[in-house]
């Protein structure tokens, strides 16, 4: 009782933070870390359909013209693409360097760890193959949030806001295992 009691703990913990920071101690590896174990037929392609969604683009977006007239629009010093306000969202994880490891790239855009969480302690296959585990190491259940993850950026805070379906938006990225659907 008391480990299943700490292991929803930390995912409660978690989902707190995701998409803003890091769960505390763990730090984000970027996408292509994911990508060993997530992609192909087997996996659903998860991967892939990550790297063809707006989720992928959404840094090149803060590059625009669109963007600039935002950033001079709202009196902002910075460029968007090194502006807190802007990079939280289209980049969706802390950008600060003591929570990154030296291999993320933050030009990836909104990559896994947006949503589920800092992956630096349950990446490796051991930890991932086991459940508990990885949840006590920082993964996120993305299923117990649903639409309170996505409205942390889709909402009318947006520059760019024009609503947000739901169940709309998740039918373009849903990305589960064949086994799960």
């Amino acid at each position: 009782m008391k480990k299943s009691l700490m292991i929803a703990l930390a995912v409660i913990c978690g989902c707190m933070f995701t998409a803003f920071a890091s769960v505390e101690g763990h730090k984000f590896v970027g996408a292509g870390q994911c990508k060993m174990c997530h992609s192909g037929d087997k996996k659903g392609n998860q991967f892939q359909i990550w790297e063809k969604s707006k989720h992928a683009e959404a840094y090149k977006a803060l590059e625009s013209d669109s963007a600039k007239a935002i950033v001079a629009s709202k009196g902002l010093k910075q460029p968007a693409t090194e502006s807190a306000e802007c990079l939280a969202c289209h980049v969706g994880v802390s950008t600060d360097p003591a929570q990154l490891d030296k291999k993320f790239d933050m030009k990836l855009g909104v990559q896994c760890e947006a949503c589920h969480g800092a992956g630096s302690d349950f990446k490796a296959m051991s930890i991932m193959k086991d459940k508990e585990k990885a949840y006590a190491a920082g993964l996120v259940d993305v299923g117990a949030l649903g639409e309170k993850l996505c409205t942390k950026c889709h909402n009318d805070k947006s520059p760019n806001f024009t609503g947000f379906n739901y169940e709309e938006m998740w039918a373009k990225i849903k990305h589960m295992e064949p086994a799960k659907q």
